[in-house]
């Protein structure tokens, strides 16, 4: 089972940028992905993308700001996030799965990581 773990969250003013890191150690699986679970609400798909290659996939939400990417040589996975919004403000979470359509829909998560706070101040 892969274990991962994310970095790079922290605070920032409306407008401005992060990059969060997933570094992934063990077996990992085909297909990886970011989410985001604000106060109160349910934990949202963001991003997804195989360690094979192919068209990442994006959630209507982010699209056009957030940009997933991978570093095979490092088992690492970056969300670099653009344009922040308060509303972007949550806990962000790395997840892995066997296949990336189910991924999507949240589904066959085999790992979650532990998650990294994202605040956006207005």
């Amino acid at each position: 089972q892969v274990q991962l773990a994310e970095s790079g969250g922290g605070l920032v003013q409306a407008g401005g940028s992060l990059r969060l890191s997933c570094a992934a150690s063990g077996r990992t699986s085909p297909a990886m992905g970011w989410f985001r679970q604000a106060p109160g609400k349910e934990r949202e798909f963001l991003a997804g993308i195989r360690w094979s290659g192919g068209d990442p996939v994006y959630a209507d939400s982010v699209k056009g700001r957030f940009t997933i990417s991978r570093d095979n040589t490092k088992n690492t996975l970056y969300l670099q996030m653009n344009s922040l919004k308060p509303e972007d403000t949550a806990v962000y979470y790395c997840a892995a799965s066997r296949l990336l359509y189910l991924l999507t829909r949240a589904q066959g998560i085999s790992s979650w990581g532990q998650g990294t706070q994202v605040t956006v101040s207005s």
